[in-house]
């Protein structure tokens, strides 16, 4: 890999140069997010590549895309929990004023990231 790359594919090898060249590559789609309780930075976004491989990526690469405060308190395992954080293909945000939450909001960003498609396409 380049050292100046973001990020290689493991598979078919294909480099971005940056976070937003990743996010725009309209061959990634984000898949899944496997919570870490301990660490919520350390939990892992997973997206699908065209050439069928799956890339992980921790919350923290991503986490500078949410410029808003975060609640507090957690509310995992309480009865007002939905649970969504231990669903690995649940997309969507969480309706909770939830510590977990913001990873939720950073991935309703990455997931309405603007796709770049080229011209040769």
């Amino acid at each position: 890999m380049n050292k100046e790359s973001f990020r290689q594919c493991s598979c078919c090898k294909h480099e971005w140069a940056s976070l937003d060249d990743f996010l725009s590559d309209p061959a990634i789609k984000l898949v899944g997010y496997q919570v870490n309780f301990g660490e919520l930075e350390l939990g892992f976004f997973l997206f699908n590549h065209c050439c069928k491989s799956t890339i992980s990526m921790q919350v923290k690469v991503f986490s500078q895309l949410y410029g808003h405060p975060r609640f507090k308190n957690r509310l995992t395992g309480s009865s007002s929990c939905g649970g969504v954080c231990l669903k690995m293909d649940e997309l969507g945000r969480c309706p909770n004023e939830c510590e977990c939450a913001y990873v939720r909001e950073v991935m309703q960003i990455v997931q309405s990231w603007p796709k770049k498609f080229s011209a040769s396409a």
